[in-house]
């Protein structure tokens, strides 16, 4: 039965799989992805641009709320610019980590991971992603656009975004320096959007150590 629209509308037709290949396939990615860890101690070798426009490709086929598609990914690849960020990053963390910002609970909690306020990685990849979050659109006439569920959308977005980098052979962090204003700053954007998360990219150095964490189980993660 045909169905009236009064927007565009195209078919899908998704592939499907036989049982069996749906498994093994979904076994597949599971481990692929189980192998992704974050790190912090990368080689300075340098990656081809298109890799990371391959991973912003990726996620913008993320859904989000009204397919507003609310992010904008910042590409820095120049020292400067990433010096400046790095030092303004690491002003930052060292009032987390020597200043006292972080509360006792906090710091118990990231102690097995053995961070601090040295952010050297930043400058050490060839190259810094910022995920911006647009908090609203802004049409032509300068008049505003509400967005919708951004927190939301952002987020599945930067999921697709770490597993497309992982899939290339690359490694990132999810670096969330507290607070983040100064990236706003430093890479030029409007008031409209707000720094969401910093990822450093590039390969893990030959001798990177990551901490030995177990992952929750099957019977813990789902009910």
């Amino acid at each position: 039965m045909a169905r009236e629209h009064s927007h565009p509308f195209i078919p899908y037709r998704p592939v499907r799989y036989p049982e069996g290949e749906m498994v093994t396939r979904g076994r597949e990615f599971y481990e692929h992805m189980d192998l992704r860890r974050s790190v912090r101690f990368f080689s300075d070798e340098p990656v081809p641009r298109e890799c990371v426009e391959l991973a912003v490709r990726t996620a913008n086929t993320a859904p989000s709320g009204a397919h507003q598609q609310p992010w904008k990914f910042v590409v820095i690849g120049d020292p400067e610019t990433k010096k400046r960020i790095r030092e303004a990053a690491e002003v930052e963390e060292r009032q987390n980590y020597e200043g006292g910002r972080l509360t006792p609970e906090w710091r118990a909690a990231l102690a097995h991971l053995e961070t601090g306020s040295d952010k050297g990685y930043l400058e050490t990849v060839p190259w810094l992603v910022v995920c911006f979050a647009e908090k609203y659109g802004v049409r032509p006439d300068g008049a505003r656009v509400k967005h919708y569920y951004v927190n939301e959308s952002v987020g599945i977005a930067c999921g697709f975004f770490i597993a497309a980098l992982h899939a290339m052979g690359l490694s990132t962090l999810t670096h969330t320096p507290n607070p983040m204003a100064f990236l706003t700053d430093i890479c030029g954007r409007p008031g409209n959007e707000r720094p969401y998360i910093l990822f450093p990219i590039g390969y893990a150095a030959d001798d990177a150590e990551v901490p030995d964490l177990v992952r929750k189980p099957l019977s813990e993660a789902m009910v």
